[in-house]
């Protein structure tokens, strides 16, 4: 049978699957001769066991005995004696640190017999009884569920009736009649008395330690961390040392680095006469390390050597807690300590450079995502801890933006001419509603997922974003919103933190934050490392800029259907729309170009060598029309067309579902004079460089192919417009044109479709809307509880579904390259920054990804990342290999 129980003695730091991380180190530390108290751990199969048959086995209770004997041997004192007690703490620990989520009991064995013991045998009374009525509140919060408020109310009535400051003012006979009120709380309880006996205690805590790994706030952490939940924890069983004895006694936490800026040197905090949780509890208010070196010169000194130690035996900066009991120095735990981002970037960089790790090593020790917040602006912490949160909603798009609020466009773009600093609030938004979130520092909506409109669109802009604020009602004709009773009125300031979705009332400030210095040499690390491109999503040289300061690599999408929905141009393009004929669509065509040149010329220029590849326009006609009887009347009256035909004409152009109706390249073939009309601004602004002496190779994609046959029928169109220009101005033009594969049939016939492509570019939007059958803009209504249910891991707008959409991208790449052995093959949709989904592009061999300009230094460390492990897998297969 396997063994449930290793003393510490018989582990190491590389079983932490099975120890977990805590019971790991403690092993690992003993083996280092560190000062560690004496113990054992259960290991995380046990708590497998116990979950599975919801009680602990016969083994494990077998083996409990023989570790609990073996700990009185070494420790020369008895568990369960009233004589010389052996007294316990029992901790969790998972494979992966989860601070403060699970549950700790400390002076276990603790009872009214072995207490007087306890004191006798220490001379120090006050210790015992203060040890005691600590037993008693952890055990009853932990294990009977009583409120830590219940307990901590005791302590607060009676250090208010007799004026005391601290805990530490409480006198023996205090602490006696705490105990008894604590007692009291037990018979109240379901559970009934506290238990006597020391072996039930022990049992009843690591039933509840097992227990923890379900409990609420563990789950919560492990969802939003992305930790698996068939992790399960161990349960480590140590001997007491107390820090609550004396003022030559106490307790605390050290970092071996500053955990806020990465700066070396010892950093912490510690409490004299104190235990456990005293130090993190905010009960009192600890002191800086530093000082021991004044209280306790001989613990500090002890303590910086063996930080020291810790750091470069783990080549990491560590977290550990220790125990100064009566004069000796005790560890409790070390492990890999949390840190800023900031920090995080700092220590690998400085680690590197010391030469405890490697430059991939450093670059696998960065979270992708917690780049983010160092490239947005963020608010000032010091203002922050003044406003509380109003609601949160999803966090469409990073950074963080004060404004004053407006519920329409207009409004919000009026305020903006004003010179006022404006946030734009809305259930959900459209086209319609471009001016003014062009206008606005932040965009919120109480409606729409991650992928909708208002989401699409702030992260195109890089313009701060909150979507599906459900809490929030928004009343236009009041032009107030309401949240839980807070009535917010048009002109009242808002904050909005578009990286955890939270919105506050009030003006917050924000500071930006720039790449410089460590980051930017973890950036060019990981751009050396890895083999995939990084570019970026930009439809204006504004966003394309961003990017570039990011170092993209280049465009892989430029939309040009986001460069229609300016005022000015969107009265041509509705013109074209609401033209029955050719020859109508020939004026506002001709507008149309010359605004497309110049837009693809500032573009391209800004390029300058690097790819740029654009995409003619994709969306369906009906997001250009007016939606309501006000927008109709107004369109009439701009573009001169009676209202009644107007209506008329927007009737006929509606679609019952526009996303699969008539859109891309179905635009191409039956109004291939729009097409057309793109090429020729593509052709004019190169022709206009090359009179610069810039040299420009366009990349031009193709949406929403079908089919091969469709393919090629739209390529053709493009092929023979450009052809008119390479003859009458005899260029020398190199070329590419290719398609963006969102269409499940596309996927499937791939190899055919790669006939007519010249590269391929995944759409994975689309294409995860039409693979599960899911409207991006509606499932905020759902999607929620599918995640919170299990029925889907993540969701799949923003984590490529491996399973079905990523099986039919592989699919895709395989029939591809089986017909064009080099075909380049990116992706641009939203999983186009996400790290996990990047992991899998590397697996299937993606030539590049696209996304967001703020995206791109986390695509870029992610496909470093991803390319490491690829390296790292492949070596492990040879050498597999190589063995057998």
């Amino acid at each position: 049978m396997t063994k449930q129980i290793y003393n510490f003695s018989q582990g190491n730091m590389k079983m932490a699957n099975l120890l977990g991380g805590k019971g790991a180190n403690l092993a690992e530390m003993t083996n280092m001769k560190l000062p560690v108290p004496k113990g054992f751990t259960i290991t995380t199969d046990a708590c497998h066991d116990y979950q599975k048959n919801k009680k602990i086995s016969a083994q494990l209770l077998k083996e409990l005995d023989d570790a609990l004997k073996q700990l009185s041997d070494l420790t020369g004192k008895e568990f369960e004696s009233s004589d010389d007690p052996l007294l316990l703490s029992v901790r969790s620990g998972a494979a992966i640190s989860m601070p403060g989520m699970m549950d700790t009991i400390l002076n276990i064995g603790l009872n009214d017999k072995t207490v007087v013991s306890l004191a006798e045998l220490t001379q120090n009374e006050r210790f015992a009884y203060d040890s005691y009525r600590r037993l008693l509140s952890m055990f009853g919060n932990v294990v009977y569920g009583i409120s830590e408020d219940a307990f901590d109310q005791v302590l607060t009535d009676i250090k208010k009736a007799k004026n005391y400051r601290s805990d530490l003012d409480l006198t023996v006979d205090d602490l006696k009649v705490i105990i008894e009120r604590f007692k009291e709380l037990y018979k109240k309880s379901d559970h009934g008395d506290f238990p006597q006996d020391p072996r039930q205690q022990l049992m009843a805590a690591i039933n509840a330690v097992f227990d923890s790994w379900n409990n609420n706030r563990a789950q919560v952490y492990r969802r939003e961390n992305h930790i698996s939940e068939d992790l399960g924890t161990a349960v480590n069983i140590q001997e007491m040392v107390f820090g609550n004895f004396g003022d030559d006694s106490g307790t605390g936490v050290a970092f071996t680095r500053n955990p806020s800026t990465g700066e070396s040197g010892l950093f912490g905090e510690f409490l004299l006469n104190a235990q456990g949780e005293d130090v993190v509890a905010g009960i009192r208010t600890p002191e800086p390390v530093s000082v021991l070196k004044d209280k306790l010169p001989q613990i500090y000194q002890q303590l910086a050597t063996i930080a020291a130690r810790l750091e470069k035996h783990y080549r990491e900066m560590q977290d550990f807690e220790f125990t100064i009991e009566r004069g000796r120095l005790y560890l409790l735990q070390t492990r890999e300590g949390k840190r800023t981002p900031d920090a995080a970037v700092k220590i690998v960089v400085d680690l590197a450079a010391e030469g405890l790790i490697t430059k991939e090593e450093a670059l696998m020790r960065i979270e992708p995502e917690s780049v983010t917040k160092m490239l947005h602006p963020v608010f000032s912490e010091t203002d922050l801890n003044e406003h509380t949160i109003l609601t949160t909603g999803l966090p469409a798009s990073p950074g963080a933006a004060s404004g004053q609020v407006y519920f329409t466009s207009q409004d919000a773009k009026t305020a903006s001419d004003r010179g006022e600093k404006v946030v734009l609030m809305r259930s959900d938004t459209s086209p319609e509603d471009i001016e003014g979130m062009i206008a606005s520092q932040a965009i919120v909506t109480s409606r729409g997922g991650m992928t909708s409109h208002a989401a699409v669109v702030a992260r195109g802009m890089a313009s701060t974003g909150v979507v599906g604020a459900h809490e929030l009602e928004v009343d236009y004709d009041s032009k107030t919103a309401q949240v839980k009773g807070q009535i917010i009125h048009q002109g009242d300031w808002v904050s909005v933190d578009g990286t955890n979705g939270n919105i506050y009332l009030g003006k917050i400030k924000t500071r930006d934050a720039v790449i410089r210095g460590d980051l930017s040499k973890i950036l060019s690390w990981a751009k050396e490392i890895s083999e995939m491109g990084v570019y970026t999503n930009a439809d204006t040289p504004k966003d394309f800029q961003k990017a570039l300061d990011f170092d993209a690599d280049g465009i892989g999408l430029t939309r040009t259907e986001h460069m229609f929905f300016r005022p000015e141009r969107l009265l041509q393009m509705r013109r074209l729309i609401l033209a029955e004929s050719a020859e109508e669509r020939k004026d506002p065509l001709s507008e149309l170009l010359k605004m497309q040149q110049e837009d693809f010329y500032q573009i391209y220029k800004l390029a300058k060598d690097k790819e740029v590849t654009i995409r003619l326009l994709d969306p369906p006609l009906h997001e250009f029309l007016p939606h309501d009887e006000k927008e109709i009347a107004a369109v009439s009256k701009q573009i001169g067309v009676p209202t009644d035909k107007l209506r008329a004409r927007t009737e006929s152009l509606k679609e019952s579902n526009p996303m699969l109706g008539h859109r891309g390249d179905r635009l191409a073939v039956t109004f291939p004079d729009i097409y057309q009309m793109q090429v020729k601004a593509i052709m004019h602004a190169i022709i206009r460089l090359r009179e610069e002496n810039i040299k420009v190779e366009p990349h031009i994609m193709i949406p929403l192919t079908d089919s091969q046959a469709e393919m090629a029928w739209v390529r053709k169109l493009v092929v023979d417009q450009i052809d008119e220009f390479v003859k009458s101005d005899h260029l020398d033009l190199q070329y590419t044109i290719g398609t963006m594969m969102e269409m499940p049939r596309a996927c499937l016939t791939a190899d055919k479709i790669a006939e007519s492509s010249d590269f391929f570019s995944f759409g994975t939007n689309d294409l995860t809307q039409l693979t599960f059958g899911y409207s991006r803009d509606d499932l905020g209504s759902f999607m929620p509880e599918y995640i919170k249910k299990g029925i889907l891991p993540d969701d799949p707008f923003q984590t490529v579904d491996v399973e079905g959409v990523g099986a039919l991208m592989k699919m895709a790449v395989e029939k591809g390259r089986h017909t064009k052995k080099d075909l380049p093959i990116g992706v641009c949709g939203e999983v186009g920054g996400d790290p996990r989904s990047i992991e899998f592009f590397e697996k299937i061999g993606i030539t590049y990804v696209s996304c967001s300009p703020y995206r791109v230094p986390i695509a870029r460390l992610a496909a470093a990342q991803a390319h490491i492990k690829s390296v790292k897998a492949t070596n492990d297969s040879d050498l597999l290999v190589a063995a057998e």
